[in-house]
């Protein structure tokens, strides 16, 4: 799938924006810890399969973030997490939106809004999309050895973890701007 910009976003300022979505939920995630030399510490690790996605964008430049936290990864919560970061763009803006090759990024019946055009990465190239950074960063300091309560609990904690990350915009700056993603007037 190639992209192309639409004629009516010809002319309009360009923002960068990068879109993954991640698996949260018990049979978690284990991450490294400060111990003594020798020693292993003990950690909780759920066996239950329960979870959640949190479906996340990030424009570096604006220093701004869209995300659902859903039950299921399909079209039709890419259609919806598309119309959130759509509501995102800047008024006057157009949105490039670069995303990996999932089949529910392509569907024939994803619904796009018109300030949006996804850029589909290369396959097998998740080290170009900075989300997988943003994962690895929440996973490492607000979601591992979690054993969470209940389907309720994956979510609330989901959404905590998401606003911690959204509510810094150095933060978001710092982990998703990449040097080859930039727009230039």
């Amino acid at each position: 799938m190639a992209a192309r910009l639409p004629d009516h976003a010809k002319g309009k300022p360009l923002e960068i924006w990068f879109q993954d979505e991640a698996r949260i939920g018990q049979q978690g995630t284990l991450t490294r810890v400060w111990a003594k030399r020798g020693t292993r510490p003990r950690a909780p690790r759920d066996r239950r399969y329960d979870w959640a996605y949190i479906f996340g964008a990030a424009c570096p430049a604006r220093r701004t973030t869209a995300a659902l936290v859903v039950p299921t990864a399909d079209a039709e919560v890419m259609s919806l997490h598309l119309a959130e970061i759509g509501r995102y763009v800047a008024p006057s803006a157009h949105a490039v939106l670069v995303l990996d090759g999932a089949g529910y990024h392509v569907a024939k019946n994803l619904a796009v809004p018109d300030n949006v055009t996804l850029v589909p990465l290369p396959p097998y190239a998740p080290e170009l999309n900075p989300m997988e950074n943003v994962w690895e960063y929440l996973r490492g300091n607000k979601l591992a050895i979690t054993v969470f309560d209940d389907y309720e609990d994956i979510v609330d904690k989901a959404c905590a973890a998401w606003l911690f990350f959204a509510s810094d915009p150095d933060r978001i700056a710092s982990i998703t701007t990449r040097s080859w993603a930039t727009v230039t007037p």
